[in-house]
This record gives structure tokens, C-alpha cells and sequence, in this order.
């Protein structure tokens, strides 16, 4: 007997797709009480002179942006870097009218205190953004940021006259972005960081 064809209902239904969502005219003090009111771990806020994102992550979001972390962080672990994480930590300053939520950030050989500012930034997007994320972090003088984009990184470095397209990280610089980019993608994380590790191995 000739096996049943799957109901469709039985397949898995199709991610979701991350969203966004913009509010202009938002004050310092509403931002605040929504960010707030809000804070829940599907929901990311971004701030910016009375412009307000908000942004739904989607689950690929989520998957590629912990796949990296996972990644830069052993990597650092097998190099003996001083790499120290604080996730999605929330940054705020009244004073710059900033507000941000980045996928990941990192301090480099030093902890961060309370009022300061990640070395660097890491942001996974899929959907454009509807605020610039460069304009947002360098509100908050954040030296490197990387946006991991169409399954590229971009690396920014600031400078006196903004962030300016680098090539390789000035804290990581033999950091292989071009191995990572490929790896971040890959839904087996655990296959990922063996993959890591046997290609450093060879270095």
C-alpha cells in the first residue's frame, strides 16, 4: 500500500518575519516609560532624537545572531582573547537623546561600569532598519560596529568624522569575518563551532 501524502497541516508553519515598526515625536521621558512598560524579550527598542523603533525579531534573527556570538566568543576563548559579553544590554543617555538595545556587545580587556559603553556592537538585520544604526551608536561613541547584513558583515570603525568601512576589526584583528559569515548561517550550531575549531586548529 502506497504510504499517505503529509496533511500540510503537519508541517512546520513558516517563521514568522521579524518586524518593524516606527513612532515619531516620542519624548526622552515616554521612551522611557514604554521601554519600561515593554520589557519583554521579543520586543527591541531603539531610540533616537524623538524617533522611535520598534522591532519583533524573527526566529532566524535570533538563530544567527547567537550563532555568531557563540562563534566570536570561542573564538576568543581558543585565542586567549580578553573578550567579555553583556548581550542586549540596554543603553540609554538622556544628554544624546540615544536609546539602544544592540544583538550583542562586547568589552575588550576591561569590564564595563555602569555609564559606559561597549567596545563593540554587534546587529543582525534582515529587514532595514528604519533608524541608522551607525547614527544611533555613535551618539554613544561606540568604537566598532558590525552589521551582519545579506549574510555579510559590514565593519565600521570610528572616527573623528564618523564610522568609516574597515576590513578587519581593530580589537579582533585576526578575526576571520569571511569564515564566521559562513558559519553564522549554518542551523547546526554545535557542527558550526566544531567547524570553527578544526579550521583555527589549522592556522
Amino acid at each position: 500500500m502506497a504510504a499517505a501524502a503529509p496533511s500540510p497541516l503537519a508541517e512546520s508553519p513558516k517563521p514568522l518575519p521579524e518586524q518593524r515598526m516606527l513612532i515619531s515625536g516620542v519624548s526622552w521621558k515616554q521612551y522611557v516609560i514604554l521601554r519600561e512598560a515593554l520589557d519583554t524579550p521579543g520586543l527591541r527598542m531603539t531610540y533616537c532624537e524623538g524617533d522611535l523603533e520598534l522591532m519583533s525579531p524573527s526566529r532566524r534573527h535570533e538563530l544567527w545572531k547567537k550563532t555568531i556570538a557563540r562563534l566570536v566568543e570561542h573564538y576568543a576563548v581558543l585565542r586567549d582573547l580578553p573578550l567579555v559579553g553583556y548581550g542586549s544590554t540596554t543603553f540609554r543617555t538622556e544628554a544624546r537623546e540615544r536609546g539602544a538595545e544592540p544583538d550583542e556587545c562586547y568589552r575588550v580587556g576591561t569590564l564595563m561600569k555602569d555609564g559606559e559603553f561597549p567596545d563593540i556592537v554587534l546587529e543582525v538585520i534582515q529587514t532595514s532598519p528604519l533608524l541608522d544604526k551607525l547614527r544611533v551608536y555613535r551618539g554613544f561613541d561606540v568604537p566598532e560596529v558590525w552589521l551582519f547584513r545579506d549574510e555579510r558583515f559590514e565593519l565600521y570603525r570610528l572616527t573623528e568624522t564618523g564610522y568609516e568601512r574597515v576590513e578587519r576589526s581593530g580589537f579582533l584583528p585576526e578575526l576571520d569575518f569571511a569564515l564566521i559569515e559562513r558559519l553564522a548561517v549554518w542551523e547546526d550550531q554545535p557542527a558550526a563551532l566544531r567547524t570553527l575549531v578544526d579550521e583555527l586548529s589549522k592556522g
